[in-house]
């Protein structure tokens, strides 16, 4: 029997932001949308319910912190959650910084776009994350450290 090939298993799955012993934040690489990130397992699980509850907690609340900081530092007009994991069935959130001005407003980013990408308003947000980055990894690592 062969074990299928996971992306997740295999690679961060985008820019790494922060690892922690249980699950990591990366930066997806999704044109038009500066700050989308996804919070992944490391082990390999393909759904929620397969974690222990400790471990749907801890997950949970590093979902909440990332969206949490992206609301305090970058301020988007709404932050979408979604686990989805019908391409790649290894557990992961997206976390995902809208702003009425992009280019699929107020459509999933699944959906087709509904305007031109605001390129300008991007990079300006582009420009802010160095300092949104080193405020999301030290209260994932207080979390990790208070191990929550």
């Amino acid at each position: 029997m062969t074990t299928p090939v996971c992306p997740l298993c295999d690679a961060d799955g985008g820019q790494l932001i922060w690892r922690g012993a249980r699950l990591r934040v990366i930066r997806a690489e999704e044109a038009g949308f500066p700050a989308f990130y996804r919070v992944i397992w490391n082990d390999h699980a393909a759904e929620f319910s397969d974690l222990s509850t400790p471990e749907r907690q801890h997950c949970m609340e590093a979902v909440a912190l990332v969206e949490q900081a992206l609301r305090e530092q970058l301020a988007p007009d709404k932050v979408n959650l979604a686990s989805l994991g019908n391409v790649v069935p290894h557990l992961h959130w997206h976390v995902i910084a809208r702003y009425a001005w992009d280019s699929h407003f107020p459509a999933p980013v699944w959906a087709p776009p509904q305007r031109q990408s605001d390129g300008a308003r991007e990079a300006e947000v582009v420009a802010r994350l160095p300092d949104f980055h080193a405020l999301m990894c030290e209260r994932l690592e207080n979390m990790a450290l208070l191990g929550s």
